[in-house]
């Protein structure tokens, strides 16, 4: 979280709640709006107490025009920092990932939040900065330090955002403190390795209590709204982290008693359908929920035993992935002609390539989408399913029964399908089921795990597939990696150097854009820099002329030569045109790609 400085150009009104009369005389007399807006708003006073709306948010709802360049409309954020400006305060955006909520929670009872309308966002070795709507009231401020023994740092938030946030965190430190004396007291003990891996309990009265319902319900909505990916709940040896991956990257967002966390770990077994008593071996699940605004998400769940209890993440799939266009995931231009390409032909292999989290769940299953007409009959075998899509045919891998990959094929094969998805070729069984279906005239879709589009050829032939048979099925080959985005609040031009330009486009003579776009971090992006990612892609359609580099001999080099006279570009080549583009940076485009094979 950071603060914006407020200017020194007006002094302290009056110990008195902010009056809309005086509020909007202030935005008058400082240019923001205009003379008949402003009667406007006065005319309409009465609309206002009656409704009885905090004063900022109503006047937002108004849609005034801010007079002042660019001529935005006053959001609550505009008006919020204006109303820091002239009480002489600085401006805080409260960003939710950086508080301390059992810190805060901690400062002052949540009566006495609600009573003066302030919230405690951050807790300093020698002050605590307070967050309040009423700039100029002080009435608390003596009473405060004199409690806390420390300066109190006054500072203007978003009513609304007070308002939310306080109800949030106090509900949740309420819960979070009655599962902690329920579970003392029913638990007690659980200080050392050996009882932490005790089993549970189907019964057990925790997993079920309303405090641990309202604390997974608090967890998933809050990972909903922060956009992230993957919540992560790891035990420790007296706390349990809780962490949300976004746009690639952890965040810490509660320290939860270990208590607390085995209950929140079984209530979410529960509803993932898992063997609550089962501790000790690795486990997956699934749940199905909903997001604030209504949407339907679904949950993959992993268990794993470690050594101070069980680790539990939750993988989100937002089913809105599966309606996204191509241009969205960043597949565009000439790229995006090869890979129509592709996907057009009626049989064969198409392989898509790339590390674990790096889009490829979400370009298959965008594809299978596309392709799944009333016409067709789209057949999958996964291990796990990622999302469960109504007009595919979806079939889990069962090792327990002996249900694998090859033999899954097997009995796809008997199912008429003309579209199938294996998850993943892992083994020359496997492979040769792939190209069984290819051969016998079906599409095939599947994944390897390789740095670039060529080396997938190499490693069927690792694997023990024939040459001549990769040269009958594989169609085409796609390796992804994704980047980070540049935030488009505070992204700047700057140029870039000639050294940085040559590592990202050679071999080829590209030229270099006479600007680029560089990270700078504000508050909407959490001062990182980068908001949301896009896919960079290796497009690689195998043809007639890349078909004769396919022998038992490969040379992997000559292959990706071959493919380069071909069009196809590598991945730095795609990450250097976003970067042209301003969509992201040099180094991230460098964090993510292979080293460039000549």
């Amino acid at each position: 979280m950071s603060t914006a400085k407020a200017p020194n150009n007006n002094a302290r009104l009056s110990a008195s709640p902010v009056e809309l009369g005086s509020f909007v005389q202030s935005l008058v007399q400082a240019g923001r709006v205009n003379d008949a807006d402003a009667q406007a708003i006065l005319s309409r006073r009465r609309d206002r107490e009656e409704l009885k709306k905090p004063l900022l948010a109503w006047i937002a709802e108004q849609n005034l025009v801010d007079q002042a360049p660019p001529h935005r409309t006053l959001d609550i954020e505009s008006l919020s920092k204006f109303l820091a400006e002239i009480a002489n305060q600085d401006y805080y955006r409260i960003d939710p990932l950086k508080i301390d909520v059992a810190q805060v929670t901690q400062v002052m009872s949540y009566a006495f939040t609600q009573r003066h309308n302030i919230l405690a966002v951050e807790v300093r070795p020698l002050e605590v900065l307070i967050a309040s709507t009423e700039p100029f009231i002080d009435s608390w401020e003596a009473d405060l330090e004199h409690v806390l023994q420390k300066k109190i740092k006054r500072v203007v938030a978003n009513p609304l955002e007070i308002k939310r946030l306080t109800t949030e965190f106090y509900s949740l430190a309420s819960s979070i403190s009655h599962a902690s004396k329920d579970a003392s007291r029913s638990m007690p003990g659980l200080s050392n390795l050996e009882q932490m891996l005790e089993l549970g309990n189907m019964k057990d009265p925790e997993a079920n209590d309303q405090h641990i319902v309202s604390i997974v319900d608090w967890l998933l909505q809050y990972a909903f709204d922060q956009r992230a990916s993957d919540i992560h709940i790891e035990p420790r040896r007296e706390k349990g982290n809780v962490r949300f991956r976004i746009d690639g990257v952890l965040y810490t967002v509660y320290a939860l008693p270990m208590q607390v966390m085995n209950a929140v770990t079984s209530r979410i077994k529960i509803l993932g359908r898992m063997n609550v008593a089962e501790k000790r071996r690795p486990q997956d699940g699934r749940l199905k929920t909903k997001s604030p605004s209504g949407e339907e998400i679904e949950l993959r769940l992993s268990t794993l035993p470690t050594a101070f209890g069980e680790k539990l993440v939750m993988r989100i799939f937002d089913p809105e992935v599966l309606l996204r266009p191509f241009e969205s995931l960043g597949l565009l231009g000439e790229d995006l002609d090869r890979w129509k390409k592709i996907i057009g032909h009626n049989h064969g292999i198409v392989i898509i390539t790339g590390p674990t989290g790096s889009g490829k769940t979400t370009t298959l299953y965008s594809t299978l989408k596309m392709l799944a007409t009333d016409e067709v009959n789209v057949c999958t075998i996964e291990d796990p399913i990622e999302m469960v899509e109504p007009r595919f045919n979806q079939m889990q891998v069962q090792e327990n029964i002996e249900l694998d990959f090859s033999t899954g094929v097997k009995a796809l094969l008997r199912q008429d399908p003309d579209i199938i998805m294996i998850g993943e070729v892992r083994d020359l069984d496997t492979a040769e089921m792939a190209v069984q279906a290819a051969l016998t005239g079906h599409l095939v879709f599947t994944t390897l795990h390789t740095n670039d589009a060529p080396s997938a050829i190499t490693r069927l032939l690792e694997l023990g597939v024939a040459p001549y048979l990769i040269k009958a099925t594989v169609v085409g080959v796609v390796a992804q990696r994704l980047v980070r985005v540049l935030c488009s609040h505070c992204k700047l031009e700057s140029e870039i150097s000639e050294d940085d330009w040559k590592v990202l486009s050679s071999p080829w003579k590209v030229r270099p854009p006479s600007t680029v776009s560089q990270s700078v971090g504000c508050l909407e992006c959490r001062e990182t820099g980068f908001k949301g990612r896009q896919g960079i892609y290796e497009v690689l359609p195998m043809t007639e002329n890349l078909q004769q580099y396919v022998d038992n001999k490969s040379d992997l080099p000559k292959l990706r030569q071959a493919a380069y006279k071909e069009g196809m570009r590598s991945l730095r080549l795609s990450g250097a045109l976003k970067v042209a583009a301003g969509a992201t940076t040099v180094n991230e485009v460098l964090r993510v790609t292979p080293e460039q094979v000549k």
